[in-house]
């Protein structure tokens, strides 16, 4: 969804930073157009970050000894963000 609201705010202030030919005394669109259109690469950039992080997985092993039959028992789990969610 962040990406989604990063290229709105995208075209939106290149929209009115290239598009609307328009002189309002109050403010200057082409300036806010321009930082509209900061606005939206920096939310892409977090979305993506964003992105790459969910889909990191974490493998954990772990090794004990049983104490009635004094085997080695070796256990070996993996998860991803959402899994660990739902504990």
């Amino acid at each position: 969804m962040s990406i989604g609201a990063g290229i709105v705010l995208f075209v939106l202030g290149a929209i009115l930073a290239f598009a609307l030919n328009v002189q309002v005394d109050w403010v200057n669109l082409d300036l806010v157009g321009y930082i509209l259109m900061g606005a939206g690469v920096v939310i892409v950039l977090i979305g993506i970050v964003l992105l790459s992080r969910r889909r990191r997985s974490d493998v954990v092993q772990r090794t004990t000894v049983d104490p009635v039959s004094n085997e080695r028992v070796t256990r070996q789990s993996s998860s991803t963000p959402d899994d660990a969610a739902g504990l």
